[in-house]
């Protein structure tokens, strides 16, 4: 599992920066109405999952990342931007609520989800990982 963890490390790194980047330069950079939108609600997502999943960097074994497996990840990530757009839906705060905004927050980070978890089902079958894989491998 470390080999393969420590292997994959510099692909998500490379991912996690550019899905950074990507991000932040809806604010430095307009390219019309979908850059400004909607990148961002694709990107941000994306990167903190990689972040907190721990992917960009060598393996560890530890309290976070054991608490923050593939599957509870995505459910946390999901509860919060859905929570967000719930908000905004009923007037919480000042912000515009808009439908496409659930499809942005899920169509990199579903993706994301779904290649991790496949990596850790084709990884050493483990008692954590059959555990935490949605795959059961």
């Amino acid at each position: 599992m470390n080999e393969k963890h420590n292997r994959n490390a510099p692909y998500w790194a490379i991912a996690l920066v550019t899905f950074g980047v990507l991000g932040l330069s809806t604010i430095w950079i307009d390219f019309g109405k979908f850059w400004k939108g909607y990148v961002l609600d694709m990107t941000g997502p994306a990167w903190n999952y990689i972040l907190f999943r721990g992917l960009y960097t060598a393996h560890a074994d530890n309290i976070w990342t054991r608490f923050f497996t593939p599957n509870r990840t995505l459910a946390i990530f999901l509860i919060v931007c859905f929570g967000i757009e719930t908000l905004q839906y009923f007037k919480i705060y000042t912000s515009t609520f808009d439908l496409w905004d659930l499809l942005a927050y899920i169509s990199i980070l579903v993706p994301l989800y779904l290649i991790d978890n496949r990596i850790i089902g084709k990884a050493k079958n483990t008692p954590h990982n059959k555990k935490y894989s949605a795959f059961g491998r």
